[in-house]
């Protein structure tokens, strides 16, 4: 069974992390949200979490490392070395995947993964300067070989279905049983 690592750090956006954990536990992979400091983590608007694990070697074994955005989380993850040390190892080892929304791919230029790779991030200057190395578009998700980006909220689904795809699984099954191309297709867009 894959397994994937959704990280989280005091300040992260909650729909970003939880709805990723939720499509890829829905999905029927092994998916734990760990924590850099403590078990319990509160996100960006207040909401406390109670993560699966605490950050560890044992996430080498994982198949997927997952950054979500919100402010200050992504920072506080950009900030801890073990993190950028296992993007680091996610990024040069053969099949595992390195995912980050929003404005995780901060963490993803101070572990100097991106230079020539194509990447995505929350919309501002602050983003495209910090991520001038790379080629810098503005699709809604970004599957550049192993290294996935997408832009922020509102991009959470496309970003998790896109992750279940490139796991070895269906995503297709899973839009139609939570409603995804009913919303899409909807009159109020």
């Amino acid at each position: 069974m894959r397994k994937i690592a959704v990280f989280l750090a005091e300040g992260f956006e909650e729909g970003e992390a939880l709805f990723v954990v939720d499509i890829l536990r829905r999905a029927g992979f092994q998916c734990n949200s760990v924590s850099i400091n403590e078990k319990m983590v509160k996100g960006c608007h207040g909401i406390e979490v109670l993560t699966d694990k605490i950050i560890s070697d044992e996430i080498k074994e994982y198949d997927m490392i997952v950054l979500p955005g919100g402010l200050p989380g992504a920072t506080n993850l950009r900030d801890d070395e073990r993190v950028i040390e296992l993007v680091k190892y996610f990024d040069k080892a053969p099949e595992k995947f390195v995912a980050a929304i929003c404005a995780a791919p901060m963490i993803l230029e101070k572990a100097g993964i991106i230079k020539g790779r194509t990447v995505t991030s929350y919309p501002g200057e602050e983003y495209t300067t910090l991520l001038k190395d790379a080629n810098y578009v503005e699709d809604i998700v970004v599957v550049d070989d192993h290294l996935i980006t997408s832009r922020g909220p509102a991009s959470t689904l496309p970003f998790a279905y896109t992750l279940v795809d490139a796991l070895g699984g269906n995503s297709s099954l899973l839009k139609q049983g939570m409603l995804y191309n009913m919303v899409r297709e909807s009159k109020f867009e």
